[in-house]
């Protein structure tokens, strides 16, 4: 890609309202445009970015038995009100509206009502079981203050599977399954994440588990421990800083975090509120056992940044960077043009900037930008090129023959 071509350029003024890192350089390096409180245009940079998560999650997913759908965001009230929730747990966070006729309507701020339907037309027999079916979708909820750019938004991007079982031992064991595998999706994007007990909130009576990334930029408490992997969410725990950790003895420390995933054992809710039941195989009436399990796909975005940036930007872990080198021309020349053919030729995903600026101003908005590797062409550089990863102080000059064997 060349950079005189990307849409858009980047800024020099920080939003106003930017009270985190992640949304001060995703809005200034041109990767999201705010349309409305809460409600963002994932621009080329970004979306490139969700992309490469979501490659992540559907492999993961797709391993664990997911297979992908995609269902309405558009919902009426009828299915909602099944379960109590149109007028209950959710209404303070749901969409409601009437369309022209008079009918209710709701925007999506989950989908348990809706795949529950799905499961109990088409499942027919103990053998359909077990089942887990997935979506990459927006999802819209009401928040009074939305903040934080992509950290807080009433429109955002969601992956959320759900999974059916004929007991519940079975869905105990796909539920371990999928916290493993959630910790996979996190460690490919370069995050650490911890596997926090937690309230069931709006969703569900019952325990939750939450996967949260330790972070000052976070709106979430939890106690944790160094020595295990026992966290709580301070909401819930008894416990607080400095007592021994219940697991291992270690001192429990506190911070903040930030929620980028949880988990929902409904066990047989949905099976008494929606009549979801099959026969096992001796003929006796069997609930349809549920999960669901939900990644903020856009809140990750935001995340990776948070963890990964300097004072002159942010700094892109490769599996998940929307380029992995930025070709930077110091002065327009056959050289560079050639360096960038050879690079797109070895499949090597690289911007290349172009455009007539001054040395600085390249390098400033390379390093807000944040990619893995910058790869500098100059009189300088003879049959060689500068290269440094951003992340690094020192550059070194090497054959474009090297670096692509480093690239490998």
């Amino acid at each position: 890609m060349r950079q005189s071509k990307l849409f858009p350029k980047t800024i020099k003024i920080a939003p106003k309202d930017a009270t985190s890192a992640s949304h001060k350089y995703l809005v200034q390096a041109g990767f999201v445009d705010m349309l409305q409180a809460g409600a963002y245009t994932y621009l080329p940079l970004a979306w490139r970015v969700i992309t490469n998560i979501n490659k992540i999650v559907r492999e993961e997913m797709n391993a664990e038995g997911g297979q992908e759908l995609l269902m309405p965001a558009l919902q009426s009230r009828s299915i909602w009100d099944e379960t109590g929730r149109w007028d209950g747990s959710l209404s303070d966070v749901m969409y409601q509206f009437k369309d022209a006729s008079g009918k209710d309507l709701g925007l999506a701020a989950t989908h348990e009502e809706v795949v529950y339907d799905l499961m109990r037309k088409f499942i027919n027999s103990y053998k359909d079981l077990p089942l887990a079916v997935y979506q990459i979708q927006n999802k819209f909820r009401a928040e009074l203050r939305p903040k934080g750019g992509l950290m807080r938004g009433r429109e955002f991007m969601m992956k959320d599977l759900y999974s059916f079982h004929l007991t519940l031992e079975d869905l105990n064991g796909y539920y371990q399954k999928m916290i493993a595998a959630y910790l996979r999706v996190y460690g490919r994007c370069g995050l650490d994440a911890k596997v926090v007990e937690a309230s069931g909130g709006v969703f569900t009576d019952n325990f939750s588990h939450e996967f949260q990334i330790v972070s000052d930029a976070g709106e979430d408490r939890i106690l944790y421990c160094d020595g295990c992997d026992f966290a709580q969410n301070t909401e819930i725990s008894k416990l607080k800083a400095g007592d021994k950790c219940p697991k291992c003895g270690l001192p429990i420390k506190e911070g903040k975090s930030i929620e980028v995933g949880n988990i929902f054992n409904f066990g047989e809710k949905y099976a008494k509120d929606m009549n979801g039941y099959v026969n096992d195989a001796q003929g006796n009436k069997q609930p349809i056992w549920m999960a669901s399990y939900g990644i903020g796909i856009s809140r990750l975005v935001a995340t990776i940044v948070e963890k990964y940036h300097d004072e002159k930007g942010m700094i892109w872990p490769e599996a998940v960077a929307p380029f992995k080198i930025h070709l930077i021309s110091i002065k327009k020349d056959e050289a560079a043009e050639k360096i960038y053919d050879q690079l797109v030729a070895a499949g090597v995903e690289v911007l290349f900037d172009d455009r007539d600026l001054s040395a600085g101003a390249k390098f400033a908005d390379a390093d807000l930008i944040g990619l893995p590797w910058r790869v500098v062409v100059s009189e300088k550089t003879g049959d060689q090129v500068e290269v440094k990863k951003r992340h690094q102080t020192e550059s070194s000059l090497i054959a474009l023959t090297e670096l692509l064997d480093q690239l490998k």
